[in-house]
């Protein structure tokens, strides 16, 4: 009988399209969750805390594969840490790893270091799983459409909408990722892959103007200058993969403008 494949943050945004994907596939699926959920046949639940250890224990038993999607902004590490200890103690199963592309480039120093520190956190979590003895993969990918969507939504909650000046993304489809690393936790581990980005670069204003026009909205955009080193190394693009899978945009792989028509309704069209 094969062993079903635990994945933890299995009820976020990405652990839901995660095991939404190894359902599709025939494979039976353990999620850990801090929240009781109903469970039904190929698809259990298990109630346990990464930051505190309760219940992992028992979650691990038997698993010889791990999708770690769990994270909070803080909390990577010890939960990560958690996580390995109790899989050291049942086995070696192998952990895939979502990370952030940018954690071995953006230092996480000095002014403006607060709004990135996830970056410094999600290295730690890298290390712990690297260093574990386990056998492991990462993958870096850039932020979700759904983050840009939340960010977008929350500042133009303004009048005046604060945009950093510079800042470029490559915002990427929560699916896409989802099914990556499915596809590296049916296979060997392989330790860091290949980064995964959306198939475009924008500048931040670019987003959020974006975003406006989808909703038929209107906001004043003020560029707000970000000193210190972790900003100008994303102003270089150290949060960025260095080479765009499709950088004209052309191929299958969803846009931010196809994401916003698909969430907000509405048929995207450049012009203002």
């Amino acid at each position: 009988m094969t062993a079903p494949i635990l994945v933890t943050g299995g009820s976020g945004t990405l652990g839901r399209r995660v095991v939404s994907d190894l359902r599709a596939g025939g494979h039976d699926v353990r999620v850990l969750s801090r929240r009781s959920h109903a469970s039904e046949e190929g698809l259990v639940y298990v109630t346990g805390d990464l930051l505190t250890g309760e219940g992992v224990d028992a979650t691990v038993a038997g698993i010889d594969t791990i999708i770690h999607c769990a994270g909070s902004f803080k909390g990577d590490v010890k939960m990560t840490e958690t996580l390995v200890r109790a899989a050291s103690r049942v086995g070696a199963p192998h952990i895939v790893f979502i990370s952030v592309v940018g954690t071995d480039r953006v230092p996480v120093v000095g002014f403006g270091r607060l709004p990135f520190a996830y970056f410094r956190n999600k290295q730690g979590a890298e290390q712990v799983i690297a260093k574990s003895g386990l056998p492991w993969t990462t993958l870096r990918a850039t932020q979700f459409h759904d983050l840009f969507l939340i960010v977008a939504r929350g500042l133009t909650k303004l009048p005046l909408t604060p945009v950093f000046a510079g800042f470029r993304f490559q915002p990427v489809d929560v699916d896409e990722v989802a099914a990556r690393l499915v596809e590296l936790a049916l296979g060997e581990p392989a330790g860091y892959v290949a980064d995964l980005g959306g198939p475009r670069v924008y500048r931040m204003v670019d987003l959020i103007k974006s975003y406006l026009r989808v909703a038929h909205r209107r906001r004043v955009l003020v560029p707000i200058w970000i000193g210190g080193k972790t900003a100008r190394v994303i102003r270089a693009g150290g949060n960025l993969v260095a080479t765009p899978p499709d950088p004209a945009g052309t191929g299958s792989r969803k846009t931010w403008e196809a994401f916003l028509t698909e969430r907000l309704g509405q048929r995207y069209t450049a012009s203002a």
